[in-house]
């Protein structure tokens, strides 16, 4: 099982030793790292201690230690450098049944705009299982059973499988057509009877269906998990193609052998029931189907290390290219700017000094020189004059008739 903090990306304030946490040495097998947290889980699970704020503490501080040890490259990280190098790639993982109300609205808001949440299991779930006092349903390798499981509960389910079934290989898978949330997980047979948690597979969208898979078919088969560097990705957008291929991660079981094996369909939905449909299948009829498995894995395996190495150099060309742009800008406009003074150098060779009138030549009104104005309307075009005029030129007229009536007479 892989489980992270309890609640946040923080880390518990006071660090010890993850091996000093869990109680075992730097060369401890996965196997064994696994069985020290599960007892040390449920031992200081919230669930069990609701009055004891110190169980709460080491409960994420066990989670914390295990979120480091349980992954191969994590674990790499501290060993070589210490929590500096693995601080940036936590995983946030909560527990729903002890967050509450608001806080679970909250959850599911982010989680609806795609912030990867990762949940725990309930502490009740793992410890009916250990206690094995859970109700098992048979599940015929071929066969399919559908459901609804609540929130926080699940359905267990035995698959036996004959000798020649587990020579073959077996896969369990659980589809949702109704893209709830779920965990498959399978569990071991403990030494007192009960089942203790081995394998835990989130489901992820895939189209319009929510799915998960185990695969036992004795190679090395690998599961993609979303949220791995989710943290770092928020941090820069840019990486979040590079490190896509980082959530493959080796499952921990490969193959199993002749016998009854306990799965079980976790209901994970924030609020509401989980529909689900579980099938067990023997890789036998699927021998096509599985090579292409392990050569579709081989190449996603290559790219990765091929993108790993592309990043550097991507992010040395984006530098560059950022840089080359930012000198871009820069230069045009210098460029811009020296054209501007060379034009406005240019204006000033001139003798012509425009008059101040010229604004008004501009602005669509008409100016006359001096004395135009008689030139053009002796009497007016219009046979306008002013009221002078007319008396003066109509006492000449009248005198020269007088004049010429006395010497007619």
């Amino acid at each position: 099982m892989r489980s992270k903090k309890m609640e946040g990306p923080s880390a518990p304030a006071m660090r010890r030793d993850p091996y000093e946490v869990l109680c075992v040495s730097r060369d401890s097998s996965d196997q064994e790292i696994k069985t020290a947290y599960r007892k040390l889980a449920l031992k200081y699970h919230p669930d069990k201690n609701a009055n004891n704020p110190e169980a709460s503490e080491l409960f994420k501080e066990v989670a914390y230690s295990y979120s480091i040890l349980s992954d191969p490259e994590k674990k790499r990280q501290y060993d070589t450098a210490g929590f500096e190098a693995v601080e940036d790639s936590m995983d946030m993982e909560i527990d729903l049944s002890n967050l509450g109300t608001v806080n679970t609205m909250f959850a599911a808001l982010f989680s609806k705009l795609g912030v990867p949440i990762k949940t725990t299991i309930s502490a009740n779930v793992l410890e009916e299982a250990l206690n094995g006092t859970v109700t098992v349903r048979p599940l015929p390798i071929g066969t399919s059973v559908s459901g609804k499981v609540d929130k926080q509960c699940a359905h267990f389910f035995g698959v036996t499988i004959s000798d020649e079934q587990a020579e073959s290989g077996i896969v369990v898978r659980v589809t949702s057509t109704a893209q709830s949330k779920f965990k498959l997980l399978y569990f071991e047979h403990d030494n007192n009877g009960g089942y203790g948690l081995a394998l835990q597979e989130d489901s992820e969208k895939t189209g319009k269906v929510t799915s998960a898979g185990m695969y036992f078919l004795h190679f090395q088969v690998y599961r993609m998990d979303s949220t791995v560097n989710a943290l770092a990705i928020a941090k820069d957008p840019e990486s979040a193609f590079f490190k896509r291929l980082e959530g493959l991660q080796p499952c921990e079981v490969s193959e199993i052998k002749a016998g009854t094996h306990i799965f079980a369909v976790y209901g994970d939905n924030f609020f509401k029931t989980a529909t689900y449909t579980i099938e067990a299948l023997c890789a036998k009829s699927y021998e096509d189907t599985t090579q292409k498995l392990k050569d579709i894995e081989a190449q996603i395996l290559r790219k990765r290390n091929e993108l790993r190495q592309f990043e550097t150099e991507y992010r040395k060309a984006l530098a560059r290219f950022q840089e080359v742009t930012n000198r871009y800008t820069q230069e045009k406009q210098l460029v811009d700017e020296l054209l501007k003074q060379r034009d406005s150098i240019h204006a000033t060779f001139t003798v012509t000094k425009l008059p101040s009138s010229t604004s008004n030549l501009s602005n669509g009104s008409s100016s006359k020189l001096p004395g135009e104005g008689e030139s053009e309307s002796p009497t007016g075009e219009d046979g306008n004059s002013d009221g002078k005029d007319k008396s003066g030129k109509k006492k000449w007229f009248n005198l020269n008739l007088m004049g010429s009536d006395k010497k007619l007479g």
